[in-house]
């Protein structure tokens, strides 16, 4: 993980990508939630995979919400951008309980790095969810916990705070 990335080309690829999206609950810029996980993940990020890890935090969402096809990312980012980018991209199907399940079995088996940007994206989306969706957020909260417990190698603070964020109760 020592190669630097292009975080700030990643930036103006997502910015692009999501530019006609809004938050659900206050409608501002799509992009407002990707900086902010971006800007999570570079307050942990270890010496040499800042880089990385903040690319991959502002395209984290491409795949999954824009459609971009992983192999635009790679040929554009490289391999392992690509790879946390489908590592975090929720693509299952089903019914939510079965989609929930699946993806907490591929963020399980996901590296460290990986959990850690999850963990930033989480408390990114959590404060708004219990705020403005208060019914919602007892379903979400349970199914964040049951996330957390298996992204057991994230780094611990980003763990510990989305942990204490999502066992309140609403």
């Amino acid at each position: 993980m020592s190669a630097s990335y292009d975080a700030h080309g990643a930036m103006l690829f997502a910015r692009r990508a999501h530019a006609t999206q809004v938050r659900k609950y206050t409608g501002n810029p799509y992009a407002d939630h990707l900086a902010e996980v971006a800007g999570i993940v570079a307050t942990v990020a270890p010496f040499g995979s800042m880089s990385l890890m903040t690319a991959v935090a502002w395209l984290h969402d491409c795949v999954e919400d824009c459609g971009v096809d992983p192999a635009e990312i790679k040929s554009l980012f490289g391999a392992e951008v690509a790879q946390g980018v489908v590592a975090l991209s929720d693509m299952e199907t089903g019914n939510r309980a079965e989609r929930k399940a699946a993806s907490c079995a591929r963020l399980a088996a996901a590296d460290g790095w990986i959990q850690t940007i999850k963990c930033a994206d989480l408390i990114s989306n959590t404060s708004s969810i219990v705020m403005h969706d208060p019914k919602f957020a007892v379903t979400y909260l349970a199914e964040k916990r049951a996330l957390l417990a298996v992204l057991t190698k994230a780094d611990g603070r980003l763990h510990s705070l989305a942990s204490a964020m999502t066992s309140s109760t609403v």
